[in-house]
């Protein structure tokens, strides 16, 4: 039981300055202010340091930028690999494993050892890798960096423990996989080609080993030389010399033919009896010209060439399309007899595989389907069906299917809200899959005991939002959502607005949901809010539409008070607004083209729509134009169903909406809400004094002075800092619902020198940064990434116009930009020529104002100043007077100031437990009336004096900045806590989340510290440096989330999942599946005692008479450094720890036992059998022979 001495007594008022200042020991953590009245306060921490630890969980979405792929026939696993270094193994649903390799380095290649647990990677650092695959987090057991040559091709013959690496010099090398030594025995290029070759035949692009004798090695360099290797004798049998270059090979499973790929889109078959010349040349897409000569080609990159026991063969390859089609898409092409059908891809093919039923090379392939992995995405075709279809893919690869631009994480939803979800999306479902279950089926995974509802919301550029079932570390999409429909299509043509329609003017920037109540809010980023409902029936409904007119004409320079660490707050009980002015306009605000006045961005359908089952639009609100000016894009939002109130707020102001009634509250400025308790002078300044004409986003202004004087201010200079005054006095037409009936909707034309009304969706799967080489590089990449972070960008009607042309936005997804480390900034340090944004908006029960008496409806009001505010609301009681009467707002001024931008409102009580926020229980308006049950509003509310009884009055609040975070009483507004977060730094996201029965405070900052602070105490309990390089796809999509969870983009098509607490690291083992399940080897087949009497069966030999140190000796040291990994036990001390980890090691270890001597027993089983069978046919023999003559043979 941990006490702290605080403030409680709210009758005994300290000092207006006392209450809002900075205390003078809040550099320390978790240090308490002064007080004059002292009351006790018993609050039991339970969270200590212990209860937390960091690592990542799983990995969901489609790999990014895949580079390789490799499959295992028998436990029918699949691998792929990326150009990061990443390697994503898959099976059945519930298996998905990522590894990543430490270097970074692009894989080339990978290759399976089949049946046995294990996978070789070699990338692009010439460096090969052995992966355990038997331990549920794969980890290296051995690897070898080759210093001379470069690694081009890798082959693992079946059942082998020696893999040949081929390399860019033509060389062929050997490896032991057991030991992971190179051998002696080397094929050298100029000992594989004729002493009379000129030239070098190129790296190696292809080894295989013969299906007809394993001692046979066929070796393919690029310049189209082809030699079939000795490995006994040592030498070539023959060599084939072609006119193109090679790409691959692939062999007929009898090992008498071979096919060959080559650079001008041809096809080559070879014989064994006479490889002087192709047994056969086709041109599959080469036609036959006029003159008689062909068409040219592009390269065929892969062939494929399978057997079929009931059918003709299969010859499957990519590419090969002739070139006068420009504009076709990547194309797969099935040869299945005489039939010749073309597979169109939506993306560039990366690589494809043939699915086998036999692992045996030397067997009828029997294929049955081909897995494609193409740039963004991965298919799987059913060949045994003659139409070819594809496999419902089963893994959520679809992420990206339009880039994700904001993410919601939500843990412990209602138990009903995912099968709802999920059976409406069921209905929109894609039809024409293949009816076979999907061939990658292997590795076991069972639902694990700490399992719970959890949902992940993907909002995408496109405008559509995504609702995925996160629960036991899986994730399936259950329904979709397309906010805009909602919209008239912008038509090209009309005006300029040809130029947006290519532009993503429906991409969501953030989203609000209440799971309890099911009401879902999508702000977009043409500044425009939509409201939804759910409803399990479909209706005809018409979209109201709400206008709202939130712009400044005018703007004030912010100069610091004297006392700028403690500025002065006069009491703000008796405060009113502010009346609103009205300004004249400046001739500087209309452009060219003429202004642009009272019209939104887009235009809402203005007809009865039929709406399906799932979320209905209720209501849209958008920001209008002013005076030519854009409205400035939405920052903060918060939305209570209890209350039937949405507040919103950008860099101009704040707005209150009724959306039951459909009525705005408020409609204010920044700057109004203070009132007397404005802790700033502002002087009032022309507001146009420094336009520039600009007419582009990336576009520089000719004067650079302005532009280096920008980047040269404070860190805490960001876009969102500053202030702006009121907006035009217009509230009664803003405040009033509008349904379009006019045939003509609002232009869509975009203004000369300024900014559009929004720019092409800021993706989080593509956001980085350029950031300009210069001195200041600190301050500027700080508030270029807030600008990204917080989507409001700084070509405001008065602003210079040069605050952005620095930094654009680009789509390069090559690297991965990082943040320079801002220095600290203080409320001293505020730029005069910025506004002060509305950053955060929390509705919740507290008090208004300090002599409340009791606890009431407010809203908590963060700006990026630092400034805390609190707005009480009136609001009725009874369901008939909540629907009629009006709903009361006043601003009571400022409560509180911390540094930098604030980030996040919490609400504890006295016993330091969560306050949840009051919700109306979820009632379907649409379902048809019960006249015995009225359709009533039902409300929960969680009020802070419910469970104050041993206590007192009163609750806590907890807000978090980019810097500091504090805590303190309401309503006294006492500050009993502050602790200054990171000075370095800034805090990108904070959330107060439950964890291990208590809450704490988790913070990301940009410099990837991820830190957990304990409540109400803000004592440190845990800082990871988690992430050291960071970027704006991260920093816009990290979200923490209830149970010790979190999530972010970690690359632009994929999702990754962490988690902060010990337990779940501990029980990590338990909830991931099982790679590797012990399946026994299927057998070769019975080729018939005559056939291999005289020879047509495959001869075998031993690779380690031949390849092992004995024979061949020692390779040379130099040539490649054995690097011994940490695989096995070792890396699983590193993925477990505890007597949980202890108990799954030891029972993985029995198991690996156990199944060896089930092999060996079964193999002593067959080897007796076989023994049996023989001398059971050898005696048949004798008998038949017995009595004949030599004549009668």
């Amino acid at each position: 039981m941990k006490k702290f001495r605080k403030v409680l007594d709210g009758l005994t008022t300290s000092s207006p300055g006392g209450t809002i200042g900075t205390p003078s020991c809040g550099s320390a953590a978790g240090t308490p202010t002064a007080a004059p009245t002292p009351k006790e306060i018993d609050v039991q921490e339970t969270l200590i340091s212990e209860n937390f630890q960091l690592c990542k969980t799983v990995r969901h979405g489609f790999p990014y930028q895949p580079t390789a792929l490799a499959f295992d026939p028998v436990q029918k696993i699949l691998a792929i690999g990326s150009r990061s270094g990443g390697v994503r193994i898959l099976g059945r649903p519930g298996v998905d494993c990522y590894c990543q390799h430490e270097s970074g380095a692009a894989v080339l290649q990978l290759q399976f050892l089949i049946n046995e647990g294990a996978l070789v990677t070699a990338c692009a650092d010439d460096t090969l890798h052995l992966w355990n695959l038997r331990q549920r987090r794969p980890a290296v057991l051995h690897s070898l960096k080759f210093n001379r040559e470069r690694i081009t091709f890798c082959h693992l013959p079946f059942q082998s423990k020696w893999l040949y690496v081929g390399t860019e010099r033509g060389n062929t090398h050997i490896v032991n996989i057991e030991s992971f030594i190179l051998s002696g025995y080397v094929i050298m290029w100029n000992k594989a080609i004729e002493l009379s070759t000129k030239t070098h035949p190129g790296p190696v692009v292809h080894l295989s080993d013969s299906p007809k004798d394993e001692g046979k090695l066929l070796v393919g360099f690029e310049s189209g030389t082809i030699v079939q290797w000795d490995l006994r004798a040592k030498k070539a049998d023959f060599r084939i010399y072609y006119d193109e270059a090679i790409h691959s090979v692939s062999w007929h499973h009898e090992g008498k033919t071979f096919m060959c790929s080559h650079s001008d889109g041809s096809l080559t078959l070879w014989n064994l009896r006479n490889t002087s010349k192709p047994f056969q040349v086709t041109f599959p897409h080469g036609k036959i010209q006029k003159d008689g000569r062909k068409e040219s080609c592009k390269p065929i990159l892969k062939v494929e060439y399978k057997t079929s026991r009931s059918s003709e063969p299969f010859v499957i390859f990519s590419g090969g399309l002739s070139y006068d089609k420009a504009g076709r898409r990547p194309t797969l092409t099935i040869m299945h007899g005489k039939a010749i059908t073309v597979l169109e891809m939506d993306h560039p093919i990366v690589e494809f595989m043939v699915l086998c039923e036999t692992p045996y090379n030397n067997e009828v392939q029997d294929p049955y389907a081909v897995v494609v992995l193409l740039e963004k995405d991965l298919i799987v075709v059913d060949l045994t069906q003659s139409n070819f279809p594809v496999f419902e893919n089963p893994y959520p690869m679809d992420v990206h299917e339009s880039p994700v631009t904001c993410t919601a994480y939500f843990a412990d939803c209602p138990p009903d809200i995912i099968p709802i979800l999920y059976s409406i999306g069921a209905k929109h479902k894609k039809t024409g899959y293949s009816q076979k279950e999907w061939p990658v089926s292997g590795g076991s995974w069972t639902l694990g005991s700490h399992t719970y509802p959890e949902i992940i919301i993907t909002g995408h550029a496109d405008g559509s939002v995504k609702f995925w079932d996160a629960s036991a570390f899986t994730l399936q999409m259950l329904y979709k959502l397309k906010t805009s429909k909602v919209f008239e299509k912008p038509k090209a043509g009309e005006g300029r607005a040809a130029e947006l329609v290519e532009e993503d003017p429906f991409a969501v920037q953030m989203v609000s949901w209440c799971p309890q109540s099911r009401i879902f809010c999508v702000v977009g980023i043409s500044a425009h809010i939509i409201l939804y409902r759910f409803s399990k029936y479909d209706a005809n409904t018409q979209i109201v539409s709400l206008e709202v007119r939130l712009q400044c004409d005018s703007e004030d320079i912010i100069t610091p008070s004297e006392n700028e660490n403690n500025p002065c707050f006069a009491e703000p009980g008796s405060h009113s607004p502010q009346p609103h002015h009205q300004h004249p306009l400046s001739p500087g605000s209309r452009t060219p083209e003429g202004a642009k006045d009272s019209i939104p961005c887009l235009k809402v359908k203005d007809r009865v729509v039929r709406v399906p089952p799932g979320y209905q639009s209720e209501l849209v609100i958008q920001l209008l134009w002013v005076d030519g000016e854009p409205p400035q894009q939405i920052t903060s939002l918060d939305i209570n169903s209890a209350y039937g109130l949405l507040a919103f707020g950008n860099l101009n102001g704040l707005a209150v909406v009724d959306y039951l009634q459909k009525t705005v509250l408020l409609c204010i400025s920044t700057l109004d809400l203070y009132g007397a308790t404005d802790p700033y002078q502002r002087l009032t300044r022309s507001p146009r004094r420094n336009r520039q004409s600009t007419s582009g986003l990336t576009e520089l202004t000719d004067n650079q002075q302005s532009t280096d004087m920008d980047r040269s201010k404070s860190p805490t200079s960001d876009h969102v800092n500053g202030h702006c005054t009121s907006p035009t006095s217009q509230p009664c037409s803003a405040g009033k619902p509008r349904i379009p009936m006019g045939p003509e909707g609002p232009r869509l034309t975009r203004r000369g020198p300024g900014r559009p009304p929004f720019r092409k969706a800021q993706s989080a799967a593509c956001m980085e940064i350029s950031l300009p080489v210069s001195h200041t590089e600190g301050h500027a990449s700080r508030r270029a990434m807030l600008q990204q972070l917080h989507g409001v960008t700084m070509y405001s009607h008065d602003e210079h116009h040069t605050t952005t042309t620095p930094y654009c936005w680009t789509e390069r997804e090559s690297r991965e930009n990082s943040f320079s480390r801002s220095r600290s900034s203080s409320v001293s340090s505020i730029d005069r020529d910025t506004k002060e944004a509305v950053t955060t908006l929390q509705f919740g029960e507290s008090y208004g104002r300090k002599n409340d008496v009791l606890p009431g409806p407010c809203l908590w009001v963060g700006t990026s100043l630092g400034v805390v505010l609190l707005i009480p609301m009136s609001i009725p009681i009874d369901h008939e007077e909540r629907m009629e009467d009006s709903v009361t707002v006043g601003p009571s001024g400022a409560v509180q100031m911390l540094k930098g931008s604030v980030l996040r409102f919490a609400f504890l009580d006295c016993s330091g437990a969560l306050i949840q926020g009051p919700y109306e229980v979820w009632r379907d308006q649409n379902a048809p009336e019960d006249s015995d049950r009225p359709r009533r509003r039902k409300l929960v509310h969680f009020s802070p004096s419910s469970s104050q009884d041993a206590c007192g009055e009163g609750h806590l609040t907890v807000v978090c900045s980019e810097r500091q975070a504090k805590v303190f009483l309401m309503p006294s507004q006492s500050c009993l806590f502050v602790h200054n977060i990171t000075e370095s730094s800034f805090v990108l996201r904070a959330d107060v989340v439950s964890v291990c029965n208590s809450v704490c405070l988790a913070c990301f900052c940009a410099n990837g510290h991820v830190m957990m602070l304990s409540l109400p105490s803000l004592r440190p309990l845990m800082d990871v440096n988690y992430l050291p390089l960071t970027d704006m796809r991260i920093a816009r999509t990290f979200y923490f989330t209830n149970g010790g969870q979190a999530l972010y983009l970690s690359s632009p098509t994929e999702i990754q999942r962490i988690t902060y607490t010990q337990e779940m690291c501990d029980n990590l083992q338990e909830m991931l599946g099982e790679l590797f399940t012990p399946i026994e080897t299927p057998e070769a087949q019975n080729r018939g005692f005559l056939k291999g009497f005289f020879g047509g069966n495959t001869q075998t030999f031993d690779r380690e008479e031949l390849f092992g140190e004995a024979a061949a000796g020692k390779a040379s040291r130099s040539l490649a450094q054995h690097i011994p990994g940490q695989g096995g036990v070792e890396g699983m001390k590193v993925a477990a720890g505890g007597a949980v980890g202890e108990l799954a090691r030891a029972r993985i270890a029995l198991d690996e036992r156990g199944q060896r001597l089930g092999e060996l027993e079964e193999r002593t089983a067959l080897m007796m059998t076989s023994a049996e069978t023989f001398s059971k046919h050898a005696h048949e023999l004798m008998l038949k022979c017995k009595d004949k003559k030599w004549y009668q043979f």
